[in-house]
């Protein structure tokens, strides 16, 4: 079951805030050194590995004066600001002292949903690999809006491990396992294997995170989910365990494959944005967009919710409100209204050639 890892070419390991930072937010050297050592083990056994660590805000903190997470996003993005560049000081002496360099990757949902920034994030990230760094990639703390915020670093890890086609994910928490209820409670089993989601039947998962994170176990199912759904192996453990977790003890939980791998800018598409309005089509389109995969074209969407501007991510949903599949759209919100119901050459025909595009590109759409 953990061969997979043993023999991975690529890996993913996500830690979090709450592995690398003492009670005072600050970053706690030892924690991310003894992490360090693990992931430079693996590298210099030959696997290219990536490193998605949060820790920024919580790295900035203290330096700030701050006992807890900020909650407004002005103060997360200055708190990230300040912390970014001491947590990437601190990996790259860790690891300097392997013979090692990283790279650091900043990534905001945008980058990666938008063709053009997707080919580009997965370029510069290949490039990274094949010259022997290891990648550091962290949310952009500092620009990201809430709109185009990933929300947690576990389900950012499993989107990563897509981009670079990673053969396993090891997710690094403050739990060494995924139990059947809290890890606290008498009796609590550990979850060697999770073959499923029927597996997942009965298990009690509480708790939101700690103070310097925003994940919990259940962020960590989510992106097992995700990674599993499209063939990589993920490994649930402690940052204590990570060099038995990469050497493929049996530690932890194993979530294995379900899936097969897809096209992994759908992924991001699915699984790393939030609508900013919503399409709604009638019978014929669905059928179109669902069972025969085509384009969305005007002539089949009723109405216009929201507000949103060309490039951004919108659900389409049948007339009950269901939403089908999500795309990236070609036109604003308000230029859509005087075109629905109409075909794309008579619009064509009466404003111009640049209106004979789809609404929705089928290369731009994932199903829900």
């Amino acid at each position: 079951m953990r061969d997979a890892v043993v023999a991975a070419r690529r890996v993913v390991v996500k830690v979090g805030s709450s592995s690398l930072t003492g009670p005072d937010g600050r970053i706690d050297a030892a924690r991310l050194v003894a992490l360090v050592d693990a992931v430079a083990a693996r590298r210099l056994a030959g696997t290219s590995v990536v490193l998605v660590s949060s820790g920024a805000i919580a790295a900035g903190l203290g330096p700030l004066g701050l006992a807890t997470r900020p909650r407004d996003l002005a103060t997360q993005q200055a708190a990230a600001s300040v912390g970014q560049g001491a947590l990437v000081a601190a990996y790259q002496s860790a690891f300097g002292g392997h013979g090692l360099t990283v790279g650091q990757v900043l990534l905001t949902a945008d980058d990666v949903t938008r063709r053009a920034h997707y080919a580009n994030a997965r370029r510069t990230l290949d490039r990274l690999l094949d010259l022997g760094t290891v990648p550091v990639v962290n949310e952009n703390d500092t620009v990201a809006t809430h709109e185009i915020r990933f929300g947690d670093n576990d389900r950012l890890a499993a989107l990563v491990a897509h981009l670079v086609h990673a053969d396993a994910l090891v997710l690094l928490s403050d739990v060494d396992a995924l139990y059947d209820g809290p890890p606290s409670r008498p009796g609590a089993r550990r979850l060697e294997v999770v073959a499923g989601p029927a597996d997942l039947d009965g298990v009690v998962v509480k708790g939101s995170g700690s103070k310097v994170g925003t994940g919990g176990m259940t962020t960590k199912i989510e992106a097992a989910g995700i990674a599993t759904a499209a063939g990589i192996t993920t490994v649930l453990t402690s940052a204590e365990k990570a060099g038995e977790a990469l050497a493929g003890d049996e530690v932890g939980t194993v979530f294995l494959p379900t899936g097969s791998p897809r096209p992994s800018r759908l992924l991001w598409l699915a699984h790393a944005t939030t609508p900013r309005g919503r399409l709604v089509l009638d019978d014929g389109a669905v059928g179109a967009v669902v069972g025969r995969r085509k384009s969305l074209l005007p002539a089949g969407i009723t109405a216009v919710e929201g507000s949103f501007g060309e490039g951004d991510p919108v659900d389409l949903v049948d007339a009950d409100g269901r939403a089908v599949a999500r795309g990236l759209v070609n036109y604003a919100s308000d230029e859509l209204p005087p075109m629905l119901g109409r075909s794309t050459k008579a619009l064509a025909r009466d404003l111009g050639q640049q209106y004979e595009r789809e609404v929705v590109h089928r290369d731009d759409l994932v199903l829900l």
